[in-house]
């Protein structure tokens, strides 16, 4: 893998770009990697013929489209239906039922994707709608809403056509039932009727700080909100959280990464205890005469972090959760007593390089990543998981099963290895292996608890196991 070029650090124009970045984007995530940053910039710099870092700030002072290239460049898209199976396990048992019965009066509902990337999130709740609705649908107005500061993936997004490794936590039932086949080889075009529930536009959440956001952007019943905090400054992070609080209908919903919740948040919201979820909740009534009050601006990104201080929550009061919901979480001891899900590889790791390449949907250059890395450390068995996965997304089952077979020699252990691995197999048209090799994922997983997330599985747990691999086993599967 090749290492970021040495950013110029004693260059003026460089601080002062970076400070320019920052500050723009929010992305506090590159104060300490100035030969990250400086390697994604060089790439605009020579786009742009700019000869170096003063004169990139000078073209990018006069110009909106080089901006917007540049957030294009430094941004990272996911793209991955489903993903967080807990996330949309609560979604589809408590969080979307309770609001769909809580606006059954007016019939209307409001769901918003923030740092929605290439679609899958935003589409992902499409399809949860439509199936939660069903014959209701057309009685409903639905605004679901996808926003991004990158307006290449919000055009990726709008054409709603995939590759393989986008659709790789869906079954050949569900990726049949919710795509049809894309004119290009190995993609698929999402389908009409959830396709057409969802719309994109660009949002730069700082905006919703300084005031200058959409107005549009309010009176929502659920925001999703995840793994895009872990780049603000931390001062940021609370007063984005704050403006989208403030952008919560009462009894709105609000999600974060698991990496994200804050004690903090709790002056804000009511956290509410979901499974494997990050979920907070605005009071379902509050005082009408109690206003909302204005989020703080976001810090200068080259001065030193204040201290912390304590800020007023949007209302006094403390509602009653949903009682669909379990009880609230209300202190900030319990808040961090909740359990975590399995930590993510950590962001500088070839895995971690790895897994973001193939999840901004460069498959090229993950699989070269991935090779680089097992030539490094041949013994990794999440590389060999990776390498399978990205060589079953690039239409190579061979190489996909040795890939799985690799990693289940090198951990006997791995579910999710096993489990792939008999997926790869029937595919194959190996069914008695395969089913095998998911009974063997079973057996495993059997020995673990229920709701406890599987490693590498993306959110996925036992429980959820179970479920996707009995149309495989047969009902008896358990």
């Amino acid at each position: 893998m090749r290492a970021p070029s040495a950013a110029p650090i004693h260059d003026p124009a460089f601080a002062a770009l970076k400070a320019a970045v920052v500050a723009r984007t929010g992305h506090h995530y590159y104060a300490d990697k100035d030969d990250l940053l400086w390697e994604r910039l060089r790439a605009r710099l020579r786009a742009a013929a700019a000869p170096d870092a003063a004169a990139y700030l000078a073209r990018l002072n006069g110009s909106e489209e080089e901006w917007a290239a540049l957030e294009a460049e430094i941004t990272i898209g996911e793209t991955f239906f489903f993903r967080y199976a807990e996330q949309f396990a609560a979604l589809r048992a408590t969080i979307l039922p309770e609001r769909i019965a809580a606006r059954a009066e007016d019939r209307r509902l409001r769901v918003w994707s923030a740092a929605c990337s290439t679609g899958p999130e935003t589409y992902s709740l499409a399809i949860l709608l439509h199936e939660l609705l069903g014959e209701r649908l057309p009685d409903w107005r639905i605004a679901l809403t996808g926003t991004d500061i990158n307006r290449d993936v919000l055009a990726t997004a709008r054409r709603a056509e995939y590759g393989a490794w986008a659709l790789r936590s869906l079954s050949p039932q569900e990726r049949a039932r919710y795509f049809r086949r894309g004119a290009r080889e190995n993609t698929w075009v999402l389908r009409p009727e959830y396709r057409g529930l969802a719309r994109f536009e660009p949002q730069n959440l700082l905006h919703l700080v300084d005031g200058t956001a959409s107005l549009a952007l309010t009176d929502y019943d659920v925001i999703l909100c995840r793994n895009v905090l872990i780049y603000f400054h931390p001062d940021t992070v609370t007063a984005v959280v704050r403006a989208l609080a403030a952008r919560l209908r009462p009894g709105g919903w609000l999600l974060l990464g698991h990496a994200e919740p804050n004690p903090s948040f709790s002056e804000i919201l009511d956290p509410v205890s979901l499974p494997g979820t990050a979920a907070y909740r605005r009071p379902p009534e509050e005082r009408a005469s109690e206003p909302v009050p204005a989020a703080p601006p976001p810090p200068d990104p080259a001065a030193p972090a204040p201290p912390p201080t304590r800020r007023a929550p949007i209302r006094a009061p403390r509602p009653q959760a949903h009682p669909q919901a379990r009880a609230p979480v209300r202190s900030p001891a319990r808040v961090q007593a909740r359990p975590a899900a399995p930590a993510p590889a950590a962001p500088d790791t070839p895995l971690a390089a790895v897994r973001r390449l193939a999840d901004a949907g460069d498959l090229d250059a993950s699989w070269q990543a991935c090779r680089a890395a097992l030539q490094a450390d041949p013994t990794d068995a999440r590389l060999r998981l990776y390498e399978g996965l990205l060589a079953r997304a690039r239409a190579r089952p061979e190489e996909a099963e040795r890939a799985f077979r690799g990693a289940v020699y090198l951990d006997k252990g791995f579910v999710m290895a096993h489990y792939h691995l008999g997926l790869t197999l029937i595919a194959a048209g190996r069914r008695e292996a395969g089913c095998r090799a998911l009974a063997n994922a079973l057996r495993l997983a059997a020995g673990l608890p229920a709701q406890e997330s599987l490693p590498e599985g993306d959110g996925l747990t036992p429980a959820d196991l179970v479920a996707a691999a009995r149309p495989f086993l047969g009902a008896g599967a358990s």
